[in-house]
């Protein structure tokens, strides 16, 4: 008697067959020990290949989510790096036309400024407060001494200066409104870059099976024993193919609880970069406000030197060559308009608007996939026999209906598996460390979702460490934890938007106004 056995299992895509002489199967350790065509040495060969096919097939269906997260990063990050970059040089060359060299020779003021903020996005220790504090009060301490170039401050003079930064409100309410914008969208924009890390580091490793022997066992038990018995074109019942895999990727399954969760978390935060927190409503604008904020302080020049003057003493005079230089060399005064097209509105090729839609989208299809592995896996025409064939499919011991119920998700409930041995008191260490990454990532984007920047120390729902504080004030946040979606605060009718030069008690407001007036209509053509 002969039986039909595939030739070289290598690939299951590429079948030739070759017929084996029937001996006894009392040899067999894996597959029935009847009548077969497998010596052990082939059941040994055939065993590492239904692993090789098994990790294979994992790899293939995890093939979605890795993607996922992996271009969908690289597009993120991207767009971000490249939206700082366009704010960058668009400040840049709206304060050399409006500034000239004034601007120039403290350029370096505002360069900080923007490192501070790369930095803070690349992961850096900066607390975004604190940072953007110190650039108010040097960006003070610069324009006090422009607008009173008659006397000579010394260092520890301008220290006392940037003290009243807070106080005296020099630049109007534009410092606070900014920061308020700035942190609750560089916070929510770091994190979810974070979170897209994190997914796809996870999602890498997870997909990477090492299966157990047992497992091994029962793939090989699975998908080739009907050869050895003679059964080349019988495929596994879908039943028994959910249960060895339920077995196999019973680790996996345990990552569900944790992984939904954090998609929940990334959705939400997506939210938010489309609303209130949308880092791009903020960056694209910062010239005009910070220019606005300037206006604010020529506009109260007098006023604020005076309250200075008064607390931290009167200055020195200047030397008599400092003193005599004419307000067109202190104060430039020339302005030269904007081409619209020179202002880019988006950032690489896209918006941001279209890069949360699409990865919304894409968070939304990767939820439950671990629980859902198995059923995908063995949806695959290519292992069993489907959903719809109950009676001529492989059962593990011959063509007929596999009768064994199917186990739940999950490592507990595989202790009666009837497919595979699986060690329910030994959980897999590997999968609970990436259990333990995907808790930590969702705490910091339920704090990202309402303003907060933590870092944490351990895994507990208490906000332990340090960060850059809240950018939420008043009403603007909802509480801690509470996810109730908002819609981006209006924004004010009468908002000035401003490129304003720097100037001195000599300065003509009529020529201020003259500019005040120019920026609003050139930044509504924009």
């Amino acid at each position: 008697k002969k039986c039909c056995l595939r030739k070289h299992v290598a690939s299951k895509h590429n079948i030739s067959n070759i017929f084996f002489v029937v001996i006894p199967g009392e040899h067999l350790r894996i597959c029935p020990q009847e009548y077969t065509c497998c010596t052990s040495e082939m059941e040994d060969k055939l065993s590492q290949q239904s692993k090789l096919e098994f990790e294979n097939l994992v790899d293939e269906t995890s093939h979605f989510v890795r993607t996922t997260f992996v271009s969908r990063h690289k597009k993120f990050d991207e767009f971000f790096r490249e939206l700082l970059e366009n704010a960058e040089r668009s400040l840049n060359d709206m304060f050399v036309r409006t500034y000239g060299m004034l601007y120039m020779q403290n350029s370096e003021v505002f360069q900080d400024l923007f490192t501070e903020l790369k930095r803070y996005y690349t992961g850096g220790n900066v607390n975004l407060e604190e940072m953007l504090n110190d650039f108010w009060a040097r960006l003070l301490e610069r324009m006090f001494q422009l607008i009173n170039p008659q006397y000579h401050f010394t260092e520890d003079y301008l220290e006392c200066v940037s003290k009243y930064t807070d106080q005296l409100k020099p630049f109007g309410d534009v410092p606070r409104k900014l920061k308020v914008q700035v942190t609750r969208a560089f916070i929510a924009a770091r994190t979810f870059v974070q979170g897209l890390t994190v997914g796809r580091e996870v999602a890498n490793r997870v997909s990477k099976v090492s299966p157990t022997p047992g497992c091994i066992r029962a793939l090989m038990k699975m998908l080739y024993c009907p050869y050895c018995r003679g059964l080349p074109t019988v495929k596994p019942c879908n039943n028994y193919c959910l249960n060895v895999m339920k077995g196999c990727l019973a680790n996996q399954a345990d990552l569900d609880t944790e992984w939904n969760l954090f998609i929940d978390a990334m959705l939400l935060v997506a939210e938010r970069l489309e609303g209130p927190f949308n880092i791009e409503s903020v960056m694209d604008p910062i010239d005009v406000k910070i220019s606005e904020a300037i206006m604010n302080m020529q506009e109260n020049s007098m006023q604020v030197s005076a309250k200075v003057f008064q607390g931290c003493g009167q200055p020195k005079p200047a030397p008599a060559l400092r003193s005599s230089r004419s307000v067109p060399e202190n104060f430039n005064t020339r302005f030269r308009p904007y081409n619209p097209e020179e202002r880019p509105t988006t950032a690489a090729g896209t918006s941001l608007d279209r890069l949360v839609t699409d990865i919304k989208e894409k968070l939304k299809l990767s939820k439950k996939f671990w629980s859902t592995l198995p059923y995908t896996v063995c949806k695959d025409e290519q292992v069993t026999a489907g959903p719809s064939i109950e009676e001529d499919c492989w059962n593990g011991h011959t063509k007929a209906r596999y009768l064994p119920e199917i186990m739940n998700d999950g490592l507990t409930n595989q202790i009666n598996n009837p497919e595979v041995d699986v060690d329910i008191t030994r959980p897999d260490t590997f999968i609970r460390q990436q259990i333990m990454a995907l808790r930590v990532m969702t705490n910091k984007l339920k704090n990202a979702y309402n303003g907060n920047d933590v870092n944490f120390q351990d895994t507990s729902d208490e906000t332990s460490g340090s960060g850059s504080g809240s950018g939420c004030t008043d009403d603007i946040c909802p509480t801690e934890f509470d996810f109730i979606t908002t819609e981006a605060p209006p924004v004010d009718s009468d908002r000035r938007e401003v490129e304003a030069s720097a100037t001195q008690p000599g300065c003509s407001l009529q020529t201020l106004f003259v500019i005040f007036i120019t920026l609003v209509l050139q930044r509504q053509w924009r």
